[in-house]
This record gives structure tokens, sequence and C-alpha cells, in this order.
């Protein structure tokens, strides 16, 4: 079967032009109704699926957006290989607003969010220790720096519950915790792409300096709105360099994915055959079909 790239768009990106055949798409999941329809068409002759996170017109706080719908539909319609593009804020110097920053690693502050697609009746541990594909990864800082962009690899994304932004106290200490970027969106997102058996890169667009900055007034609105109006041309332009770049590995003769993220279920699922939730299973039958 054919690879299919997936972009989740953050804030500021709602859509993707260029695609041939592009259609939006209403897909049905267990899990409730993902964030919008899905654009999907093929770009550069690469099948490619486009999904904004918080909606057209930005409806869903970043609590309340569908995580679980939201991957779920992806796998459904073919999806193997996901690029999260999500404004950030700065918590190091050398991260300027404008700049991308290709994310390997996360601390999840979240707490008011589904954060799997297990439960009772099929419990199951996916490992997460290496959060991102590296893959994935080569492909969107190759992508960013051909588009122009100043990119830096690597970095430690902090996901915060939100809506509000941070506390000075809060700032200053994720800043001692080693974290580069804060956002709110990347978890669960990202672990719920792993448990999906789903390749998964973020790209983290500089907006702001969160408010730890002497130098620069804490965030607010109108800074993100304006740094994003720039940063989104240069995402499309990266978005449109991937499928070059990923094309040849999207193949129907397409090799495994050197990390394992797309077998992470191979030795996860704790629960016997015998005593796991029929009602459950069923739900999980893209995510996890292949192993159940």
């Amino acid at each position: 079967m054919q690879g299919m790239i997936g972009i989740i768009g953050g804030s500021g990106l709602y859509e993707i032009a260029g695609l041939e055949g592009a259609s939006w798409v209403k897909v049905a999941t267990p899990w409730g109704a993902p964030s919008d329809e899905v654009l999907v068409g093929r770009l550069d002759g690469v099948p490619m699926a486009f999904l904004p996170r918080h909606g057209r017109g930005h409806v869903h706080a970043p609590t309340t957006v569908p995580y679980r719908a939201n991957i779920d539909a992806l796998k459904r319609l073919g999806v193997t290989d996901v690029v999260s593009v999500s404004a950030c804020g700065s918590l190091r110097e050398g991260l300027a607003p404008g700049d991308f920053v290709i994310v390997d690693q996360f601390i999840d502050r979240t707490f008011a969010r589904e954060k799997s697609f297990f439960g009772d009746g099929c419990v199951a541990h996916v490992s997460i220790a290496n959060p991102t594909c590296a893959r994935l990864r080569d492909a969107c800082e190759a992508a960013a720096r051909a588009a122009g962009v100043t990119v830096h690899r690597g970095g430690t994304y902090l996901a915060m519950e939100g809506p509000q932004f941070s506390t000075m106290a809060e700032s200053r200490l994720y800043r001692s915790w080693g974290c580069d970027v804060i956002g709110m969106t990347n978890m669960p997102e990202a672990k719920l792409a792993r448990e999906a058996e789903l390749c998964y890169a973020t790209v983290a667009m500089v907006t702001d300096y969160d408010c730890w900055h002497p130098d620069h007034d804490a965030v607010d609105v109108a800074t993100v709105i304006a740094t994003l109006t720039g940063n989104s041309a240069r995402a499309r332009d990266m978005v449109a360099r991937l499928p070059g770049l990923l094309g040849p590995a999207l193949t129907p003769s397409r090799s495994p994915c050197p990390q394992g993220c797309d077998h992470a279920l191979d030795h996860a699922v704790m629960t016997a055959p015998a005593q796991r939730d029929g009602g459950l299973v069923a739900k999980l039958d893209a995510v996890a079909g292949r192993v159940l």
C-alpha cells in the first residue's frame, strides 16, 4: 500500500494550496468528529491529507481539540507519515521569532485531555522514549532550509494545558528544566500518533519569547498573529517541498520505518485476547487493527 503524508496545521495554517484533485472529506470516527473535514489530494503526485487542528476559522481551543478523532481520521484515510506544524513560544535566546524548531522531545504538562486510545478492557503501553520520527525530522529540516527558513534541529517542547499563556514563574521554571519551546497542542497528539503506528514529526514555528525575556513584552495574541503571518507563508513553502523528499519512501514497496514507529504496537498490548472488551476493540479497528 502506498504511503500518504498527513499535515496537521496549527495556528495560522488552515489550508494547503496546489493540491491536485483536492476535496474536503468528512471522516467519521469512533472517537467523535475530527476538528474539521480533511483536505485530500496529491502534491507532485504524492498523496497528501491536510487537517486544520483548530478547524477552519480557529474554533477549537487547545484543550478541546479532538485529538483522538484527528489521529484516527488520518489513519483511516491511509496516512502513514504525519507532520505537525505548530506555533510556539521560545524559551531560549537563540530561538528567535520566525525561526523553526524541529522538535525531538516533549515534556507533557497537560492534564485535561484523553491521552490514549487504549484503556480498561484493552490495555496497551507504547514506548515514546523517542517521540518523533528521525526520518521525518530529516525531511522537515531539509524542506525548511530549502524554503529559506532559519531552522534549529532538535529541541524539547513543553506542552502546557492553556488556554492562558505562562506566568513568569512558570516560564522561568520551564527554562530551568532545559525546555526550548512551549506550546499547547502537541500533546497528546504525539502520543496518539505513536499508538496509531504513525511516523510523526513536529515543526514548531516560534512566534514570541513567552514572558521570560526581559527585553520583550509579555506574549499576547496580537504579537503572535503578527509573526504567524510570515511563518505561515514559510510553512506552506516547506510543506510544498515534502513530497519531493518523502515521495520515494512512500511507494507501495516502502521499507519499514527504521525507528519502528509503524510497528509500535508489536509488543504493547497487555490484555489477554479472551479478556478484551469487544466494544473497545471495535473502536480500535483503524488504530490497532493490525495487532488486534
